[in-house]
């Protein structure tokens, strides 16, 4: 094993294409993969290593989405994923708006709740994300952290950093 106990991994702009600024992913068919996400996470899988998403859904908040539109989300999350071989473990999400809960990113409480739901050790484990605040929970948190933008291009290359393979050679 590789030392990564978990993998936390942001949603938005980490596994799928983020919307555009003050947009959000609402249906299903918003759902679009970055690519080597998906390689990305069965690499983490094959490995043993639970896969937990944790995102910030303020489009709940502001009601321009319900929590059966987000699980539909995620249902074709899943169905992506798996024709690439790969699965999310579990999904945490903050559906509050900003400055109203210790939920929100860059707040802990989904990486701890997470953790004593799977018997996580959140020093262990990783939180990856595209954001300040996915670096800021982790940190918080106790968790390794690796900003994609900054500590990788893409999370297939930190997934491929912490397990310790070989880097892909430039397209």
């Amino acid at each position: 094993m590789t030392g990564v106990e978990a993998a936390f991994l942001d949603r938005d702009g980490t596994i799928n294409v983020k919307a555009p600024e003050g947009a959000y992913i609402e249906r299903p068919e918003d759902v679009v993969l970055l690519p080597g996400a998906a390689e990305a996470v069965r690499e983490l899988n094959d490995r043993g290593i639970p896969v937990l998403v944790v995102t910030n859904q303020r489009g709940i908040a502001l009601g321009r989405m319900t929590e059966e539109d987000l699980a539909a989300v995620h249902r074709r999350l899943d169905e992506l994923l798996a024709a690439e071989g790969a699965r999310v473990d579990a999904y945490y999400h903050c559906p509050h708006d900003r400055d109203t809960c210790d939920c929100r990113k860059p707040g802990t409480a989904m990486l701890v709740q997470a953790a004593r739901e799977h018997g996580i050790d959140l020093s262990r484990s990783v939180m990856i994300g595209d954001a300040a605040s996915d670096v800021e929970a982790g940190r918080r948190a106790g968790a390794r952290t690796v900003w994609l933008g900054r500590d990788a291009t893409s999370l297939r290359e930190a997934v491929r950093s912490l397990l310790g393979a070989a880097p892909e050679p430039p397209p």
